[in-house]
């Protein structure tokens, strides 16, 4: 849907018009590694690869489920928060914060495989954006940032002295940075070393307005000297937004950042990257040594020339296993669904009847792949049972759903829509539908119109419905996917869904 690599040896930002928000990265060889925080959907913390920063791919997730029964339930922006990535002789780690129960650590040898269980590096409410570090003389450190949400303050930066192996904190540590006066909302911290001098990248000023730091010191403890090294500058890209230096086999250097466009979310751009008198000038028309961001560049050098890819997202569910551009709404089960003979089945689960749709669990969804886009979906329909209630959902702050529903062994069209912040869901009546097949579509326009379409075949699809204004969710962009519950509070029938598809408008 999105396309960055130009094919002429350039490339355009975003990268990835996807909400992969707070992104990190690291190369490992010749292979580059990102991931992104994803709150309370599972699988959690997805985990991409590139070959040369342009093209992206999502390889694994880093958990398969939020190590918290509450998270069996939406929890609507909590979870998992900015995270980080880290390869440490021989090892991958990755710090997940979740700022109401701690800063967790996941780790493998094998990204492409099983991850470990996440472990407590501490057991804490408040602090986020974790980052270890392990410096020449074998002693690790992991530097951390505040939500005053939960703690009561922010804009302050914390290092902490950790075991080499990332199973605790050694001692208290202590504050090495306050951002109130230069640095406001200072958050996000990335901790490296170059040239013997210690260096933190942490964005300021907050996601929006805000711009990208570095502070850099002699000593890990401090004082730090503080540089305003990337802003928005005269481009349309707001607050250039935390994210990753990482550089090629040959030692060019790189920036990878976000930038949040709301309904899309926090999409990923990136940035070229150089060294003046041992401050990084990342961007453009650098001024003073701040720049601005890029729309077109020409590519990293990795030297060879890897295919134009993007992640996933149209699915023929032809697998045995769920595409990784798929995730739920809260921690799942196996039992939801199947796939077989080149449909997936959805299961209809039983919700209370006066749960909002936004808060039912089963909600099997994916990132917005582009700005302006349709999806186009085939349900099959003659395995539903009385109370069953399934369809197309496209759920943000503000959401809507296109449904069946089956009362009296009649089937009903309905359009859910509600708030996830109110408890006022309305559902409205479409009439009668005289099918055991339905094809659904809804497009996006501008990023931000919804309108549903339905038929009895693809070329036939007739609006339906209100258009409805998407907006963005809880520190997330808007999500589309499929439903199936009963709402009779009895075991569901199924319905089988054909395919689930992307095009441009």
């Amino acid at each position: 849907m999105w396309i960055a690599d130009q094919g002429d040896g350039t490339y355009s930002n975003p990268i990835l018009y996807t909400d992969y928000s707070d992104p990190d990265a690291i190369r490992v060889g010749e292979d580059y590694f990102m991931i992104a925080s994803s709150f309370c959907n599972t699988p959690a913390v997805p985990l991409l690869h590139s070959k040369d920063l342009v093209n992206w791919k999502v390889i694994n997730y880093i958990m398969d489920k939020l190590p918290f029964e509450y998270y069996d339930k939406p929890v609507h922006g909590c979870g998992t928060w900015a995270p980080a990535i880290r390869f440490h002789e021989g090892t991958y780690y990755v710090f997940i914060p979740m700022p109401d129960e701690g800063i967790m650590m996941c780790k493998t040898t094998d990204p492409w495989g099983k991850w470990s269980e996440p472990a407590y590096v501490r057991k804490v409410v408040g602090w986020i954006d974790p980052c270890p570090f392990w410096d020449e003389d074998g002693k690790a450190y992991m530097v951390t940032a505040f939500a005053r949400s939960r703690i009561g303050f922010k804009s302050m930066l914390y290092m902490s002295p950790i075991e080499p192996d990332c199973s605790g904190v050694l001692g208290d540590g202590q504050f090495i940075y306050d951002g109130h006066a230069t640095q406001p909302t200072i958050e996000g911290p990335k901790l490296y070393k170059r040239n013997g001098y210690y260096y933190i990248f942490a964005p300021a000023g907050g996601v929006k307005p805000g711009w990208q730091t570095v502070l850099r010191s002699k000593n890990i403890y401090g004082p730090w000297e503080e540089k305003i090294v990337l802003h928005q500058g005269n481009s349309p890209v707001n607050g250039p937004h935390q994210g990753a230096w990482v550089d090629t086999p040959d030692g060019q250097d790189w920036f990878l950042h976000f930038q949040d466009v709301g309904n899309a979310g926090r999409i990923v751009h990136l940035q070229p990257m150089h060294w003046e008198n041992d401050w990084p000038v990342i961007g453009v028309n650098a001024v003073d040594g701040c720049g601005e961001p890029v729309l077109r560049y020409k590519k990293p050098e990795v030297g060879a020339t890897y295919p134009i890819d993007t992640p996933e997202d149209s699915d023929f569910f032809e697998g045995d296993c769920l595409g990784l551009q798929w995730q739920w709404n809260a921690n799942y089960k196996r039992e939801w669904y199947e796939l077989k003979d080149g449909q997936l089945l959805l299961h209809a689960q039983a919700a209370d009847p006066k749960t909002q749709l936004c808060d039912i669990s089963n909600l099997l969804l994916q990132k917005w792949p582009a700005p302006e886009f349709s999806i186009t979906t085939c349900l099959q329909l003659e395995q539903m049972k009385d109370g069953d209630v399934a369809g197309l959902v496209s759920l943000g702050g503000c959401y809507t759903a296109l449904a069946v529903q089956k009362i009296n062994g009649k089937m009903q069209l309905q359009q859910r829509t509600g708030n996830w912040t109110k408890d006022d869901e309305i559902r409205t009546g479409l009439g009668e539908w005289n099918s055991d097949v339905i094809y659904m579509q809804m497009k996006v326009e501008k990023e931000t119109y919804r309108t549903f379409y339905v038929g009895t075949t693809e070329e036939n699809l007739q609006p339906v419905g209100q258009m409805v204004e998407a907006t963005p969710g809880r520190w997330v962009g808007v999500k589309d996917g499929l439903f199936a519950i009963n709402e009779q509070g009895a075991a569901g029938g199924s319905v089988a869904a054909d395919y689930f598809v992307y095009q441009e408008l």
